[in-house]
């Protein structure tokens, strides 16, 4: 299927030049899809351990299950290595 552009308000068929340009532009977004989708779940994971930071004070003493969520929250990306893994993953329940 052909694709278009706009030029001036008028829509014009792109050359083949364009069109394998755009394919290439296209084909490198999709391999980066899987980096976009980790980092997405990196940062989160981030965010969480340091919510529970203060537990882990020298201070406080961390409860098991505080110290199980922790460990759960670092492995969570381990031997995830596509996008429907990072989709299917299920985030372990913070312990009160």
């Amino acid at each position: 299927m052909p694709r278009f552009k706009l030029v001036n308000g008028v829509s014009v068929q792109l050359t083949a030049e364009e069109e394998a340009a755009r394919d290439t532009e296209e084909a490198a977004f999709a391999a980066g899809a899987f980096d976009r989708a980790i980092a997405d779940v990196r940062a989160k994971r981030d965010r969480l351990i340091a919510q529970t930071d203060y537990h882990a004070l020298s201070d406080n003493t961390l409860s098991a299950e505080m110290t199980t969520y922790r460990q759960a929250l670092r492995d969570i990306t381990n031997g995830i290595t596509t996008v429907e893994q990072v989709n299917a993953i299920t985030w372990p329940t913070k312990p009160e």
